[in-house]
């Protein structure tokens, strides 16, 4: 090899990080609160990023923190290059991201596209402006039906419950779906593409390093006359060609988004949420020419299961090898039940309550709920993710073993979900997106003086940073050990399965001689003569027996 082709190579290998890199998502708003108004920060951020480092993250993810009257939990985005007031500023911005760069640490922003907040300053103009306006068709703009147009103009419902139509004062319609606060872009519109090219040139000029893009399945729609009903709507295959789901000339866009991230060096990832009905589909949208790499959530619906697991790590590796990207790895994240609760909830009708829904819509009864038993199994199943090819994205606080917090009464949840009537797990997601607990006692457990926008239960002080740090065993030791150990393991991105002779035991070896050996069962595992040492467990392994709920790492011997 030449003196010349080791920089290429170095370089080639800096712009590819993200293909196995450990992800850290931060919904801000829960995190850390620099102020003491309740609600975190950017600042607040910054001040935690020896923390951060500490974990041996490669990157955090941002969840928005555009300004937004928050009837989505940000979600809803008034302003696509600014810090809401609340949160920081722009030069906060700056630092926070100076202060992760410094320390090795990635920054990824979400990117949400298909709607904006209806206090956005385009939003505004429309409803000003009137019919017919060139300011309207922005958005998704139509008249009523009925005798004056006093009905909607489809019986469409909006994904949080209601209708997904909203009149304004002059009679005309305009469609959500989701919120009634986020009105839906026209991606046919070439303002809207030509101001996101702005959007992600403006962050990726501030150093962000990638873009989680929200809803990416949803952008283009075919809204040609007449519009079909919600009936018709169902009975119209998702292959491309739906109306307003996953349609083909939606990677025109990302084509357009691809030229944009590639003209830096290195270039800008990207990551799609991509809710698809087959692989082949997702495959699209993590091709090279398109957003690069989708989220695989297969995990999040799945029990804890060896036959389960097996079957959507091999999938979704095939998939991955298809495309040339590398798949995702998530157990929870900002949306879904956390995955310690999910794991230890008493099983209906002969299977584990899917994201705790039912459990949370039943006011999160303790009787129902095996603690222990549920973060048992969560730290075996994140010791067996960390240990696959492939990108993990880890959510706040499951390092810390939280749980779902279902103790939130009607008059402090924040989810329109909730509000609206909507089913959509449980009472909504509030119980995932409560403040972090940083300090065993004091004010909001070290989350800020004033006190957390969400309730914090008493139980949060033994999950509180400061009860885990150093402590042996302790939820945070294994991840911190993990993730040191994880450079070692991650050689490439191939993994060989090995019969273990037990439906219920999974193990698999990676081409540098490390295995992972998982027991999802309740009898001990014995693993027999091994060339190697077993150099972490997520429980109490003992020589070569594996117990159940436990998963190890046995590393090559030297």
């Amino acid at each position: 090899m030449t003196d010349a082709l080791v920089p290429d190579i170095a370089n080639q290998k800096a712009a590819q990080w993200w293909r196995q890199a450990v992800v850290y998502q931060i919904y801000p708003r829960s995190f850390a609160d620099s102020d003491g108004d309740g609600i975190g920060d950017i600042p607040g951020i910054m001040s935690r990023a020896d923390y951060l480092a500490s974990l041996g993250i490669d990157a955090v993810w941002l969840s928005p923190f555009y300004p937004s009257a928050l009837a989505d939990g940000g979600y809803d985005v008034a302003d696509y290059r600014d810090v809401d007031p609340r949160l920081g500023t722009l030069a906060d911005f700056d630092a926070m991201v100076a202060a992760l760069h410094s320390r090795g640490i990635k920054v990824v922003v979400d990117i949400v596209p298909n709607h904006t907040s209806d206090q956005h300053a385009w939003f505004q103009e429309a409803l000003a402006a009137g019919r017919g306006s060139a300011a309207r068709e922005r958005y998704i703009f139509r008249e009523g039906t009925g005798v004056d147009g006093e009905l909607p103009p489809t019986d469409w419902q909006s994904t949080f419950g209601g209708a997904g139509w909203e009149r304004v004062e002059d009679g005309q319609w305009y469609y959500h779906h989701f919120a009634v606060e986020q009105p839906d872009l026209n991606w046919a519109h070439p303002e809207v593409r030509a101001d996101f090219l702005t959007t992600l040139r403006f962050w990726s000029d501030r150093g962000v390093d990638g873009f989680r893009i929200d809803v990416a399945h949803m952008l283009t729609k075919d809204l040609t006359e007449p519009l079909p009903s919600t009936s018709q709507l169902e009975e119209i295959p998702r292959d491309g060609n739906h109306p307003l789901f996953d349609r083909d000339d939606v990677h025109e866009v990302y084509a357009g988004w691809r030229e944009v991230f590639n003209s830096y060096d290195p270039p800008r990832t990207a990551v799609a949420e991509a809710w698809v009905e087959t692989p082949e589909r997702r495959a699209k949208y993590a091709s090279a020419d398109s957003l690069g790499q989708a989220f695989n959530f297969d995990l999040l619906v799945a029990d804890f299961d060896a036959a389960q697991f097996r079957t959507i790590i091999t999938d979704n590796l095939a998939q991955a090898a298809a495309t040339g990207s590398s798949t995702t790895w998530v157990l929870s994240n900002h949306d879904v039940t956390r995955h310690a609760t999910r794991y230890g909830l008493a099983p209906l009708n002969g299977r584990t309550v899917k994201q705790g829904t039912e459990w949370i819509a039943a006011g999160g009864p303790e009787d129902a709920l095996d603690r222990e038993l549920g973060l048992r199994r969560a730290r075996a199943a994140t010791l067996l993710l960390l240990g696959l090819p492939g990108s993990t994205y880890l959510y706040q606080g499951e390092e810390l073993g939280l749980h779902e917090v279902a103790a939130i009464t009607p008059e402090q949840r924040q989810d329109p979900a909730f509000f609206r009537g909507a089913d959509y797990d449980g009472l909504g997601r509030d119980g995932c997106r409560v403040p972090l607990p940083w300090t065993a006692s004091g004010s909001s457990f070290g989350f800020g003086s004033g006190g957390a926008h969400l309730p914090q239960p008493a139980w949060f002080g033994a999950h509180a940073v400061d009860a885990l740090d150093g402590v042996e065993g302790s939820t945070l030791s294994l991840y911190r050990r993990a993730l040191e150990l994880r450079g070692e393991l991650q050689a490439d991105e191939e993994l060989r399965w090995i019969d273990t002779g037990r439906d219920d035991v999974l193990r698999y070896a990676r081409p540098n001689g490390w295995e992972v050996v998982t027991n999802f069962g309740s009898e001990p595992f014995e693993l027999g003569p091994i060339a190697g040492v077993v150099v972490l467990s997520s429980g109490e392994a003992s020589g070569a027996t594996v117990p159940g709920d436990t998963t190890v790492w046995i590393a090559p011997a030297v």
